[in-house]
């Protein structure tokens, strides 16, 4: 298994034009959320507990992540289980609504991630590695906490083998 600067190399790679990051910033939050939204029916009963597809998933990804890293994988599980409470939230609604959110959070978000990589001039990291679909959130919560001034030897490891983030003139520095 990779480590999680391998991880994160590998995906930032593709990830280097400040611009393709802010879209990200949308875009990937949509995608995981309307996910979680569409994993959130059917619903079954075992042992008495409700349990969707979601909830399979998101406990897969969150072993996962507390495998690469137990503090980022405690914070990634924090946000998948508000992006499955969330998708629980829409599946009570009427069908075509919950589609709605689903569908329509899905398919914008992914409009975002496109127009950042058209600006990036490069394909999106799932393309050569799926695990580029499971490191994406982890990529933006990572962003997030660079932007913060925290993990900097992370952020210095990773921009050491990546190369760094290339900022538009209206962009702010790390």
């Amino acid at each position: 298994m990779k480590s999680l600067e391998d991880q994160l190399v590998s995906y930032a790679a593709y990830h280097r034009d400040s611009r393709n990051i802010a879209t990200h910033f949308v875009g990937i939050p949509m995608i995981v959320v309307a996910v979680a939204v569409l994993l959130s029916r059917p619903v079954f009963a075992v042992a008495g507990f409700p349990l969707s597809p979601v909830i399979v998933v998101v406990a897969l990804m969150a072993l996962y992540y507390l495998r690469l890293s137990r503090g980022l994988g405690l914070l990634m599980t924090a946000l998948l289980a508000l992006a499955a409470w969330f998708g629980a939230w829409a599946a009570r609604l009427p069908g075509p609504v919950w589609l709605g959110i689903g569908i329509g959070g899905f398919v914008v978000g992914w409009v975002f991630q496109f127009v950042g990589h058209y600006w990036e001039g490069r394909k999106p990291a799932f393309v050569d590695d799926l695990m580029g679909l499971v490191i994406g959130p982890l990529f933006v919560v990572t962003e997030a906490i660079f932007m913060a001034g925290r993990l900097p030897e992370l952020m210095q490891a990773v921009e050491a083998r990546a190369g760094k983030v290339r900022r538009s003139g209206a962009d702010v520095a790390h």
